[in-house]
């Protein structure tokens, strides 16, 4: 199977090369987990929180035309101008004619993990438009001509020396500075001058209100209300599954997002947006790019209640060792690796498979997305469509075989305990996966079944 991008394996070998980083990367991503466990457990009602996001959620999958339609409906008459993209080639297009119609060259742009997906970014640098990210993170992988690794923590790949080198060649900082004071407050100095000078400004939307025609942004940094309060025309762009029914359903969801995703018990900024402002001209952009493929697919299209949390990410073993760029997807770690084969099932084939299927995604999810089960079953769907490697594909059927066949899988596992302790050169090699990087366990004397059956009575 050929691919123009590295496959999930091959780039985090890459990214195993610095196991000082890998170790950082893991123990920080952790770090965040654990607070997120800390904060949830401070309220009582925490799992009756989730229950009633997901069954929210649930209902706006199953009625999803009828929301759209009142959404659009009541954002035209607060005097948003809506439009609609089939893909992102389509959102992309629109961006550009509003920003040509008000002949606007320079535009500012705060978090988007759609237009992310979109690439949006590349397509307006090549039509002539400067965009500049103005959240810290996303403005940091920027001046690295990088993509973000993480959904919530962009450059969360990056130690604070690698971002004061950065500083230092792009915004003139001290060499060698590595203080995050001095840092962040060099890059408040740079962008403030983008603010008061751009006349654009794009958003992303958290969540937007089928009843009132509004949508939500949520930062931490309050970038996205700087952007959009100063410029003349405010373009905000959002992937269809970002609706809510009722403005009451906003504060069950706001309570979810940032203890799942950091911690936090509300993110900073949970900033509103109904209407322009007189003499401000406000665009919403509403896209599928594959979310109506999703929403038709009856094992996948949980996916879409999504919140975006990053929670998943950073409880993920495999995430927290691999690195997000490892993924070659706008969003990474798991729940990227159950929406990127709906976008491309050749491309993404070994994004389903980069998942120990313990589960912890699926236990975090602050929406209850079956994740590690949505994982499973496109391993399966990629298998039997021919998507993935041949060598993969023999291996999982002949695993297939043995694991359905249980006298036979005794005696593998019997031959197995022997090769391992009489033939360890025979698993001890680059020629065995599970070998790079692990040391191989004392085969046991014999299984768990054998002992259970000895000693059952």
């Amino acid at each position: 199977m050929s691919k123009a991008v590295m496959e999930h394996a091959d780039a985090a070998d890459v990214f195993n090369k610095d196991e000082s980083y890998v170790d950082w990367h893991d123990e920080t991503l952790w770090f965040v987990r654990t607070k997120r466990d800390k904060s949830s457990k401070l309220l009582p009602e925490w799992e009756n929180l989730r229950e009633t996001a997901s069954q929210i959620k649930n209902y706006v999958l199953s009625h999803m035309d009828e929301l759209l339609e009142t959404f659009e409906k009541n954002a035209k008459a607060n005097g948003i101008h809506v439009h609609w993209a089939a893909d992102a080639a389509e959102h992309n297009e629109i961006v550009l004619a509003i920003l040509k119609q008000h002949n606007v060259d320079r535009m500012i742009k705060s978090k988007s993990m759609l237009t992310e997906e979109c690439h949006m970014n590349d397509f307006l640098t090549k039509n002539g438009i400067e965009v500049i990210d103005t959240d810290l993170g996303e403005r940091i992988v920027q001046l690295r001509n990088e993509p973000p690794s993480h959904i919530v923590l962009p450059a969360i790949h990056l130690k604070k020396k690698d971002i004061g080198d950065l500083f230092h060649e792009h915004l003139g900082t001290d060499a060698g500075a590595t203080d995050p004071q001095y840092l962040t407050e060099a890059a408040r100095q740079h962008l403030r001058d983008k603010f008061l000078t751009r006349k654009a400004a794009l958003t992303g939307v958290n969540f937007a209100i089928a009843e009132t025609g509004g949508f939500v942004v949520c930062t931490n940094e309050g970038n996205a209300d700087m952007g959009a309060h100063l410029a003349d025309v405010h373009i905000a762009c959002m992937g269809f599954e970002k609706l809510i029914p009722l403005q009451a359903h906003l504060g069950v969801f706001l309570r979810l997002l940032a203890r799942s995703a950091t911690g936090q018990p509300v993110t900073t900024y949970s900033s509103h947006f109904k209407s322009p402002r007189e003499g401000q001209e406000m665009h919403l952009v509403i896209v599928d790019n594959g979310r109506s493929a999703q929403l038709g697919r009856a094992d996948f299209r949980n996916s879409l209640k999504c919140i975006r949390c990053g929670a998943c990410m950073n409880t993920c073993p495999v995430y927290r060792r691999s690195g997000g760029h490892s993924y070659h997807n706008a969003v990474a770690g798991p729940i990227g690796s159950i929406l990127a084969p709906n976008l491309d099932m050749t491309k993404n084939a070994d994004l389903p498979f980069a998942s120990t299927l313990c589960g912890s995604c699926t236990n975090v999810c602050p929406v209850k997305i079956d994740i590690h089960d949505q994982l499973y079953k496109w391993r399966q769907v990629l298998v039997q469509g021919g998507h993935v490697p041949q060598v993969k594909e023999i291996g999982v059927k002949a695993m297939s075989m043995v694991l359905s066949q249980p006298r036979f899988y005794q005696w593998s596992g019997r031959l197995g305990r022997s090769v391992m302790r009489t033939l360890p050169f025979m698993v001890n090699n680059s020629l065995n996966p599970w070998f790079k990087q692990r040391e191989m366990p004392e085969p046991p004397k014999e299984s768990f079944r054998d002992w259970y059956v000895r000693n059952r009575e």
